[in-house]
């Protein structure tokens, strides 16, 4: 049982840490995925969709916290039955998610790792029968730290996670796992390999045949069948390629300009996926910032999901000299965990991305 301990000691402690740590290094992108799960759709919360983002700092900050107490055993009891409770409910979530195919990736591990949710469920039992391990043999816990040295060094984690979590939320992730990160090319992001494996489907061909009803199962053909067809249905057996950028468009008035705003040589990007959440005061500060790269030759616009009157309003306002496109907000999310921001882009490939706090850090040729 030692041993038992001992191992799932050292699993569950990393892996909490882990998972913690990349959830904390993009706490807004967490808070997304927890407005899902708090949708009306999934476990229809709305009233804590508001709140979603101080949840999801409380909670990944705990999730470091509770990984680093098992490692140096603060606590052990206290410890172990908040891991328990934890993974009870995260167990849960996960299953409801594959079940009812309601969540299609957890954000267990952020954009870093994704899982399909029965991927995240299987993980969930695994880490569930370490944790009742570790709740049979807490006894076996032991340590060689005084409780004083264990009670600085959980109250070091415990500061360090928060003055992390202000950093980012006032910058952007010190990690960017998405395909919207500095140096990739957005439409490189976008194109499909000639060798990508295809979608394949199976066909449940329905006929009455003789006065029965009689199933044929293909993969497109039409079967040859002496009968009366009544229906068919398809079901998806194996996902096709999907490119990491999938649903990126701008545009403006139905029509789509990515294709050629992706090949300017000089593209300044102000990105704002919702005008009404935006830090409004932060446009006095992109309207110098984008006055000098017009200066300096850039071709500057926006991008928003908001209506076409908010961004007008907005224009008017501040004065901008520059237009708003249409993109679809989840996108906008995506790109840039700032509501504004800025991205500086060569010929579709982002050279800076900066939150509305850093503007004065562009860099202009």
């Amino acid at each position: 049982m030692k041993y038992l301990v001992g191992f799932s000691r050292v699993v569950v402690g990393i892996l909490f840490i882990i998972s913690g740590f990349i959830k904390l290094n993009d706490p807004i992108g967490f808070s997304f995925k927890l407005q899902e799960y708090f949708s009306a759709g999934v476990l229809n919360l709305p009233f804590l969709e508001p709140h979603a983002l101080k949840i999801s700092i409380i909670v990944v900050i705990f999730e470091v916290l509770l990984g680093a107490m098992l490692l140096i055993g603060f606590k052990k009891k206290v410890t172990v039955w908040s891991l328990l409770i934890m993974i009870v409910f995260f167990t849960f979530l996960t299953f409801y998610s594959a079940y009812f195919n309601k969540v299609t990736d957890c954000g267990c591990f952020g954009d870093a790792l994704k899982l399909t949710p029965w991927e995240s469920f299987t993980k969930d039992i695994i880490l569930l029968v370490l944790i009742v391990i570790l709740f049979r043999g807490v006894d076996h816990i032991k340590s060689i730290l005084s409780p004083l040295v264990k009670r600085i060094i959980t109250a070091v984690v415990l500061i360090a996670c928060i003055v992390f979590a202000i950093y980012v939320l006032r910058h952007l992730p010190a990690l960017d796992f998405r395909p919207y990160k500095i140096g990739a090319n957005i439409k490189a992001g976008m194109s499909v390999p000639k060798d990508a494996p295809k979608a394949i489907y199976d066909y449940e061909w329905k006929f009455k045949v003789n006065g029965e009803e009689k199933v044929i199962v293909t993969q497109g053909d039409y079967p040859t069948v002496a009968g009366e067809f009544i229906g068919v249905e398809t079901t998806e057996v194996q996902k096709g390629y999907e490119p990491p950028i999938h649903d990126f468009t701008i545009e403006q008035d139905g029509e789509d300009f990515s294709a050629d705003l992706l090949q300017e040589e000089k593209l300044m990007m102000v990105v704002a996926y919702d005008l009404r959440k935006s830090k409004e005061k932060a446009f006095v500060e992109i309207k110098e910032v984008t006055d000098v790269a017009i200066g300096a030759g850039y071709k500057v616009i926006a991008v928003s999901a908001s209506s076409k009157e908010k961004t007008v309003e907005i224009v008017e306002k501040y004065d901008l000299n520059f237009e708003f496109y249409f993109t679809d907000e989840i996108a906008l999310k995506t790109i840039v965990r700032s509501n504004p921001a800025v991205l500086i882009l060569e010929k579709g490939t982002i050279k800076q991305k900066v939150h509305y706090n850093d503007v004065d850090e562009l860099k202009f040729k």
